[in-house]
């Protein structure tokens, strides 16, 4: 089994490869989701980004018109190094934030040394969080719609716990990204906008 974020433009073309390595594959929609069910037994699942329901017919081009961004969004990716925040208006970006923060790496140091390290790491950390945290609070105040997330879940979460942030919706997918710069940003949105289809191959073992 495995999982893949398409864009809505090359669905279409995603469903028609799928045809060309499994044979010919039915079409239903399923739970609010479109499945498919090839000759030799592989199958997919695919559901619409922001938590959205597909009631339409099982058609490959109808599902990826459904692909619609919220008015009204949020992207908070975090991770040791860094951060990235965005608020967006269907796949424009309103306003945005990237911010690096040095986290030194850990040592190979014994006793007090790695002590007084871990203790400098840990404060470089949550002074990393609370930037972050600062920043979102301020982009996303107000925010109407969900927010999806990424990096690493345990700072997202530290993040998230700031009560002024409580009130967001984390919607999945989650995106496992590397520290974020500005084209991790860039690229968290396609994947934010795109279809998630999961594949279990029928001569998987």
């Amino acid at each position: 089994m495995t999982s893949v974020l398409v864009p809505a433009a090359r669905f279409e073309r995603w469903v028609l490869n799928f045809r060309g390595r499994h044979g010919e594959t039915g079409l239903t929609v399923v739970d609010g989701a479109l499945a498919g069910a090839a000759d030799d037994g592989s199958t997919f699942t695919a559901r619409l980004p922001f938590a959205a329901a597909y009631d339409g017919l099982p058609d490959a081009a109808g599902f990826a018109a459904g692909v619609v961004a919220p008015g009204d969004w949020g992207l908070l990716l975090v991770r040791k190094g860094g951060f990235a925040v965005a608020r967006l208006a269907g796949v424009q970006t309103v306003a945005s934030k990237v911010g690096q923060r040095h986290v030194q790496g850990r040592t190979k140091a014994g006793g007090q040394s790695q002590q007084r390290f871990a203790r400098r790491r840990d404060n470089q950390a949550r002074q990393a969080y609370e930037a972050a945290a600062d920043h979102a609070a301020r982009l996303l105040e107000g925010l109407r719609g969900p927010v999806v997330a990424g990096g690493d879940r345990p700072a997202v979460e530290e993040v998230l716990e700031d009560p002024r942030l409580r009130h967001l919706a984390v919607l999945d997918p989650w995106l496992p990204v590397p520290d974020p710069r500005r084209a991790v940003l860039e690229q968290a949105l396609v994947d934010a906008c795109s279809v998630q289809v999961v594949v279990t191959n029928a001569d998987a073992s």
